[in-house]
């Protein structure tokens, strides 16, 4: 079977119903982790921020919401990260799903600088909380175009120092090399199916070069990398 990865698809996710909870669910948000730490994608986001930090006073204390946080493993690799270097991090992760934030709680409970909430993100840019840095890990392909759009302007509306988007490059070559990572580890149907979707609702480079124009970005870098992902960093300040 050719994949036509030409048009993102508007095919939704099951993990997209925010009711969902239970042991399938907490399968799929651990191993979805477990890869992308194992295919550097940590790095990728971690790599972006250093782009927005690596000028701060290092005693100043960095405030940092990570949207759509799944089990909160992005969280906790910022907050190894600090205590290696010394870094004050304050650490905030959103996601819309209950069950996903009780998880990621359990997880966290040894990093007193993370906390959680289950908040729709639409809702939480409406309040008058900023943050330093707003990141948005394999989270943004899963809203349309004109969502999207409407996402990314209230991001810069609520940071002080910029954004860092990490996301999927929509190529037939990483869909099918997914199918193979699926038979590695063993992944759930669910899993499986939701990150083939996710893929084909990923971008082409000249999609977020498009999107950095209608939000008339003056100062991002967007660039590929392993393994199949942009980096895409916005400065704010």
């Amino acid at each position: 079977m050719i994949i036509d990865t030409t048009n993102r698809s508007e095919v939704a996710e099951t993990m997209d119903d925010f009711s969902m909870e239970g042991e399938i669910l907490k399968d799929a948000l651990d191993k979805i982790a477990r890869i992308n730490q194992l295919l550097g994608g940590n790095k990728v986001t971690l790599n972006g921020l250093k782009q927005l930090i690596n000028k701060q006073n290092r005693e100043r204390e960095i405030s940092i919401l990570d949207v759509g946080c799944g089990n909160g493993d992005m969280l906790r690799f910022l907050a190894d990260y600090a205590g290696k270097k010394g870094l004050k991090f304050k650490l905030t992760g959103i996601d819309a799903n209950a069950f996903t934030i009780g998880h990621a709680r359990q997880l966290s409970v040894n990093y007193t600088q993370i906390s959680y909430r289950c908040a729709d993100i639409s809702e939480e840019l409406k309040q008058d909380q900023t943050y330093d840095v707003i990141l948005c890990t394999l989270t943004l392909h899963h809203f349309k175009n004109t969502e999207l759009l409407q996402l990314m302007a209230g991001f810069k509306s609520k940071t002080n120092m910029g954004i860092v988007v990490n996301d999927l490059h929509r190529s037939a070559i990483a869909y099918y090399l997914f199918m193979a990572i699926c038979f590695v580890f063993g992944l759930n149907k669910m899993s499986r199916d939701d990150g083939l979707i996710s893929i084909l609702r990923g971008f082409k480079k000249k999609e977020l070069l498009t999107f950095s124009k209608q939000l008339n970005l003056k100062n991002y870098t967007l660039r590929w990398c392993w393994a199949f992902r942009y980096q895409w960093v916005i400065a704010t300040i």
